[in-house]
């Protein structure tokens, strides 16, 4: 792989709340620091829904010598409220880029299913309900990727016109894309057990293609069986109905945290043979899923989140006594894997 990277979230907005609360300067170029130096990553996505936020991160980032996935993250907007977030984006993605940045712009994620503009219903799960029925016609779903298409075909000519590098979209198979005025292809992409046995040969198929692929989304949640289900994992959490904010786990669930770790490799080790260009893992750390341990099982959050580290709400860790957080399993497996890669890639 040419791009070693990993999610960096700088907080989710929907309806003006922010799921990343603090967000301090000097954590974020800690963590930046990071991932650079202990997770060998040479690229970051930098997602989420304010650019201001977005732009500082993926400035640390530049500065850092990371090569940066600028992703806007357009949860439950429409398309019009998309259209000006990307061009604001796209123009602070330009002045890093004429810094001498490495920068990629990834022009929203997940559309058909993350905004509201595509599927009926103002939330997530009532956009899926029907998706989930075995009788959903055809037609109805080619027409979802027709929409999507006029839509990124709009959006990508405004890109274009603020950005003069690399733009790619974060896709999911609902989306059927068109490829054609992209860069690069990239696909959201989760190994579930319901497909674990096509997995590897749908990443050869995308391969195939020609353009480059970048695996902008994958990873597991940390308890027990999460990897079976894929970019399902935070469904056992249970949500604030007016603000979306997280409250506790629908039921009791064992940690696994080697699982996760385990997970990861499986999946790098796919992308690394099957010649994918870059690849994301989903993510660094999830600061409103904590790690609450000792108490009640179903306010552990943290077993739904596909953070990397654990987050905590009251101390620092003991592995970095500067940050509030402590890696998990799959922290120590990730470096492991992209320092063995880095290394065989030297001449």
């Amino acid at each position: 792989m040419r791009a070693k990277g990993i999610t960096y979230d700088t907080g989710f907005v929907v309806d003006g709340r922010n799921s990343r609360e603090r967000f301090d300067p000097q954590t974020v170029e800690r963590e930046l620091r990071i991932i650079r130096d202990d997770l060998h990553c040479t690229a970051v996505r930098v997602i989420g829904g304010d650019p201001e936020r977005m732009e500082l991160a993926a400035s640390f980032a530049v500065d850092l010598g990371l090569e940066v996935w600028f992703s806007p993250y357009p949860l439950e907007l429409t398309a019009r409220e998309m259209l000006p977030l990307f061009a604001d984006c796209a123009e602070r993605a330009e002045r890093l880029r004429r810094r001498g940045g490495r920068i990629v712009f990834v022009t929203g994620a997940e559309l058909s299913l993350m905004s509201r503009e595509f599927l009926p219903g103002d939330t997530l799960a009532k956009r899926l309900e029907p998706l989930t029925r075995s009788d959903l016609p055809r037609e109805r779903i080619a027409g979802i990727g027709a929409r999507v298409n006029g839509f990124l075909g709009e959006a990508v000519a405004l890109v274009r016109g603020h950005f003069a590098g690399k733009v790619t979209y974060a896709a999911v198979p609902l989306d059927s894309v068109d490829w054609t005025p992209f860069d690069i292809v990239s696909m959201d992409l989760y190994r579930s057990a319901e497909i674990a046995d096509r997995f590897t040969e749908g990443v050869r198929t995308l391969v195939a293609q020609g353009k480059p692929v970048a695996i902008t989304e994958f990873g597991s949640a940390c308890f027990r069986g999460a990897g079976d289900r894929g970019a399902r994992g935070l469904e056992i959490v249970e949500y604030a109905a007016g603000t979306g904010a997280p409250l506790r786990l629908v039921g009791e669930y064992a940690r696994d945290e080697d699982g996760q770790a385990a997970y990861l490799r499986e999946l790098l080790e796919v992308f690394e043979t099957e010649g994918v260009d870059s690849a994301f893992v989903f993510l660094f750390a999830l600061y409103d899923h904590p790690h609450r341990p000792g108490g009640d099982p179903r306010d552990d959050l943290d077993l739904a989140s596909y953070g990397i580290v654990k987050v905590f709400e009251d101390r620092r860790g003991d592995t970095y006594p500067d940050m509030p957080w402590e890696p998990k399993s799959a922290f120590a497996a990730l470096a492991e894997f992209y320092r063995e890669v880095r290394a065989s890639a030297v001449p």
